[in-house]
């Protein structure tokens, strides 16, 4: 039994245990989703979490009765009167919305209909685990100017265990939302009341995180053969008109006038790299141009679908875009792939899903473009031996790309890197470089991120770490930690050796308990903690702590700042 069938069939029982418990509900959609099941209700009053549980009682009432599931075939004017009879609008809505002559019903127990095309299990008995999960409000068809609905979110396993062992992740996974150990361990916020929603603001704590993040890539891009370059955060509407981003993605984009001329807050660093590129005539020797920008771009996201830093209105992009010949588009696709891998690996992901996504319907392009560059991005994958699954129409509108997605501790997949493969572009914008023939010919463009954006990394960095980042992205690697007034000199010393060697520390000297220092140092899940006391300052030495492993004695204070630099350098997790 597929368990997309398994949940839908699940969200009938929920709607059919909501309307016996409330017969004047209006039904919406109740579809499967990835990790479960919703269902839009149209209530007067809101439902409450002891609905929830009311909820739950009548289902487990009718999976107990074991009520078939029985499918019909209605012509559009029956199932039109049926539900119109019922009073369900925005079934009708929906039937109004199918081209087919006939439509499908599925029947349950004595009175419960819903328009569904199926399928659907036997009958409600073989449903054994299922959990409500949630309330949010959803508008009739996403759309902002129609009512809103009030959406029950649920889930269901073929078995007990199963449901229990996704139910203990999912409480995993609230102690790891970034939303709140984000401004809990004083890393990020998003003052959404004062600044608007959407925008992110770096405590220090959060900004030195961010940095060494963009240290490691700034190094490794130059050891790649990249060039740094940086791009305005403004440019006239009429670059990209000649891009395509205007016609594509404008609902997207900030748009404002500066004497008299549009302009544009970029949402993408595309067009200054190939401004860049064009600025002079290139040699055939010189490709492939390889240009790097950790480039800040804004996006008009729709409030509805923000969420901490992984959907946000401004973000920094590890973009990069690649200029070379036809001979070598399928070393660079392998070489950014390696990159990528390898960069996931320092950053503490091993296990990673792969998709190819094609041609969009909305697209610019020749057929023959679009499938030289999807059969240099699949070639490259069979290459490289590794697994994929493709990804019908979803493709840019430019080209077909890669995506790579990452799976953090709680093996949930993360959208990060991408690779798309651009023979439009270069044509739209006339590139060229002159070939050993000494005629000019089109470079093919590679559009491409490691990280995606920087703001959704830390995010899933925060929540695959849970906030206890490894010792070499630490904001802060040790806490000191002085026992009493008399070591506070001591302290200072410490911290100063520390500070000369790069380790980054802070000094808790408060009038408190030590045991209420510690605990306090426990929760910002510092990877260290020293504690300082007459024996230690009389014998040079730091009485350490670490992270998980509890106390670790006493050592000399060069030894452990040996350590910890051992630790740094090798980039331990």
């Amino acid at each position: 039994m597929e368990l997309s069938v398994l949940r839908h069939s699940c969200s009938h029982i929920m709607a059919m245990a909501v309307k016996e418990l409330w017969p004047d509900v209006h039904l919406a959609i109740g579809p499967s989703i990835e990790d479960g099941f919703y269902y839009d209700f149209d209530k007067k009053e809101p439902f409450s979490d002891d609905d929830l549980a009311k909820i739950e009682q009548k289902m487990l009432e009718i999976i107990r009765k074991d009520e078939p599931f029985v499918r019909e075939e209605l012509k559009r004017k029956d199932a039109l009167e049926l539900f119109g009879r019922l009073g369900e609008t925005y079934k009708t809505a929906l039937i109004n919305e199918i081209p087919d002559e006939s439509v499908s019903i599925y029947k349950t127990g004595s009175d419960f209909v819903d328009l569904c095309r199926g399928p659907h299990i036997e009958s409600s008995g073989k449903i054994k685990a299922f959990k409500l999960l949630s309330l949010a409000g959803a508008y009739w068809h996403g759309i902002e100017t129609n009512p809103m609905l009030q959406r029950i979110y649920g889930t269901c396993f073929e078995s007990q265990k199963e449901l229990d062992d996704y139910l203990s992740d999912l409480e995993q996974a609230k102690l790891r939302d970034h939303r709140k150990l984000g401004p809990a361990l004083e890393l990020y916020d998003l003052y959404q009341d004062e600044a608007g929603p959407g925008l992110v603001f770096y405590h220090p704590k959060g900004a030195m995180v961010r940095k060494l993040i963009e240290d490691y890539e700034k190094e490794e891009h130059l050891k790649r053969g990249y060039k740094m370059v940086i791009t305005p955060h403004i440019m006239q509407a009429g670059l990209w008109q000649k891009s395509g981003h205007y016609d594509f993605y404008k609902e997207n984009m900030y748009t404002f006038k500066i004497e008299e001329k549009e302009f544009v807050l970029k949402p993408m660093n595309c067009p200054g790299h190939i401004l860049i590129y064009k600025s002079k005539i290139r040699s055939y020797r010189e490709l492939p141009v390889r240009f790097f920008e950790l480039g800040t771009v804004y996006r008009h996201e729709k409030a509805g679908v923000l969420h901490g830093l992984l959907r946000v209105r401004g973000f920094t992009q590890d973009d990069a875009h690649v200029f070379c010949l036809p001979a070598q588009l399928k070393s660079e696709i392998r070489a950014i792939i390696d990159f990528v891998f390898s960069t996931m690996k320092v950053f503490g992901f091993d296990s990673m899903d792969i998709e190819l996504s094609t041609r969009p319907e909305k697209s610019i392009g020749s057929d023959d473009d679009w499938r030289q560059a999807t059969g240099g991005l699949e070639e490259s994958l069979k290459e490289l031996g590794l697994k994929y699954d493709i990804n019908e129409g979803d493709g840019a509108f430019y080209g077909p790309k890669i995506d790579i997605k990452l799976k953090d501790a709680l093996k949930r997949s993360w959208q990060c890197a991408t690779i798309q493969c651009d023979f439009a572009l270069p044509k739209r914008f006339n590139l060229t470089y002159v070939d050993a023939d000494g005629k000019e010919k089109q470079p093919i463009m590679l559009h491409r991120v490691l990280l995606g954006s920087v703001e959704r990394f830390i995010a899933c960095l925060t929540e695959h770490y849970a906030g206890a980042f490894p010792l070499w992205l630490a904001p802060v690697q040790a806490v000191i930690i002085p026992l009493k007034e008399a070591q506070i000199e001591y302290a200072a010393q410490v911290k100063q050796a520390l500070d000369e060697n790069f380790i980054r520390t802070e000094v808790d000297s408060r009038n408190e308990t030590l045991d209420r220092k510690i605990r306090e140092a426990e929760m910002s899940k510092a990877p260290y903690i020293l504690v300082l006391g007459g024996r230690e300052q009389k014998a040079g030495t730091v009485s350490v702590r670490k992270r998980k492993a509890g106390d670790q004695g006493s050592v000399p204070l060069q030894e452990f700042i040996a350590n910890l630099k051992l630790q740094i350098a090798h980039r331990e997790h």
